[in-house]
């Protein structure tokens, strides 16, 4: 059995806006991966050193809740209004063991760049496949 976290993370931004940056095509690309595609039931995520990974969809109930099968682990997206503000909690389940330190700093990385982007219209991202996570960027 993996390993597990839970990171979260306090947005300026509506809910309705980070559930749609979390669900669509469009809003994923914005801060996650260079590209996805969405069908049947799955995401095609593209990254910047040319690795693709299908993750399966477990869960879509807008606009609270979004759960998928991420490199081998269950990671959910629990959506809250608090304030004004949203607040994310991201819980991963069942990392692989020998992945689980890179899953851990990971989502740092790719929250920390949803709320430059959602909050402050910044990607930080350098997209540039000579400088990704495998090289131990973490602005990839």
């Amino acid at each position: 059995m993996g390993e597990s976290f839970v990171w979260r993370l306090s947005l300026r931004s509506s809910i309705d806006d980070v559930f749609a940056a979390l669900t669509t095509d469009e809003g994923r690309a914005r801060f996650w991966a260079e590209k996805t595609v969405e069908s049947n039931g799955a995401i095609e995520f593209h990254f910047p050193n040319g690795l693709t990974h299908e993750a399966p969809i477990v869960e879509k109930a807008a606009p609270t809740r979004f759960a998928i099968r991420y490199f081998g682990a269950n990671t959910a997206f629990a959506l809250k209004e608090d304030s004004g503000e949203t607040i994310v909690t991201v819980s991963v389940d069942d990392a692989p063991e020998d992945d689980w330190l890179d899953a851990y700093a990971g989502w740092i990385s790719v929250l920390m760049n949803m709320k430059a982007v959602l909050d402050f219209g910044a990607d930080l991202r350098n997209h540039d496949p000579h400088k990704s996570w495998d090289q131990r960027f973490i602005d990839n």
